[in-house]
């Protein structure tokens, strides 16, 4: 199949492309710009790089134009962020998107597999970990505009026969990771202790996430791509829950250091526990994390090691 991937050259989607290609499907990438030139040198040549502004209509018909497949991974916000300009937050991804879902049913695109988020759509759980059934109740503008455009996705098939796929993934960590990010805990963690500098946490450290290793979501993009079920939307995730002070421990086992640590004041958009139930993805899809938690950890921390 010819895969477009929306934010290719990023974290999640370069390592979506590698896995794309490595399936033998063939990519175009499409990308603001190329700002690390250096961390996806390897995919220049081998997929289609094009380059435009998600926001501009004109630009993501160009995109879509002759593909089979759209991964949606880009977006514009974060879920700290998102909160402090919830305008922006729905303009440039929900209304972006529902322009994507446009050119792609006139394009004859025949499946888009959307990056969701496991970490926001359910809001503050009532019980873990969380099925794809728990009820949606995001406290931030991010968790609400993902939710929205999987209910866009809904409608785009009920009217027009778009077919879709929708991974609502935990908390990604992995090589390429933006190490300086205000995202990213286990990456972040591990490059402060790496280099000796002082990790700050919001709140008691009791903060619990559910952490996958980037390469177990490009294999789940795999699966999904040929998925031919009933079933539209999965939780991605390690089904595991760890909390800041336990990933705190895990980086410096990994490390062979102590960590320097700072607490400061919890944060009101985080939800005190996250983790998500995988089983649906296991049953339907054949899915499941490969890599544990301390070897993916350990495979990054070799990459950061490289590139400091």
């Amino acid at each position: 199949m010819k895969c477009l991937v929306l934010g290719g050259g990023g974290f999640l989607g370069s390592h979506v492309s590698e896995a794309l290609l490595g399936a033998g499907h063939g990519v175009r990438v499409f990308e603001k710009e190329l700002v690390n030139r250096e961390s996806v040198a390897h995919l220049l040549t081998k997929v289609e790089w094009t380059e435009g502004d998600f926001t501009n209509e004109t630009h993501v018909k160009e995109a879509v134009a002759g593909v089979d497949c759209v991964i949606h991974s880009l977006c514009t916000t974060l879920p700290k962020s998102s909160n402090d300009n919830p305008v922006y937050d729905i303009s440039s991804n929900l209304i972006s998107t529902l322009h994507l879902l446009e050119a792609s049913r006139d394009a004859g695109v025949k499946k888009v597999i959307f990056f969701s988020s496991g970490g926001t759509v359910y809001g503050i759980p009532r019980y873990t970990p969380i099925p794809e059934e728990h009820p949606n109740d995001p406290v931030c503008s991010y968790g609400i505009q993902k939710l929205a455009i999987e209910k866009y996705l809904m409608l785009f098939r009920h009217l027009y026969g778009l077919d879709y796929g929708i991974m609502r993934i935990s908390n990604p960590f992995g090589e390429r990771q933006r190490p300086h990010a205000s995202q990213g805990a286990a990456v972040v963690f591990l490059n402060k202790v790496l280099k000796g500098e002082t990790i700050e946490i919001w709140g008691d450290g009791s903060v619990t996430r559910d952490y996958l290793y980037v390469k177990d979501v490009a294999g789940a993009v795999l699966k999904l791509l040929d998925y031919n079920g009933d079933q539209r939307i999965f939780n991605i995730g390690s089904g595991k829950g760890m909390s800041l002070l336990q990933l705190i421990e895990a980086i410096e086992k990994v490390a062979g250091r102590k960590a320097k640590v700072r607490f400061t004041p919890s944060r009101s958009f985080d939800v005190p526990v996250n983790v998500l139930d995988v089983k649906r993805a296991g049953k339907e899809l054949g899915w499941r994390p490969e890599a544990g938690f301390e070897e993916g950890l350990k495979r990054t921390m070799d990459y950061l090691s490289a590139h400091l």
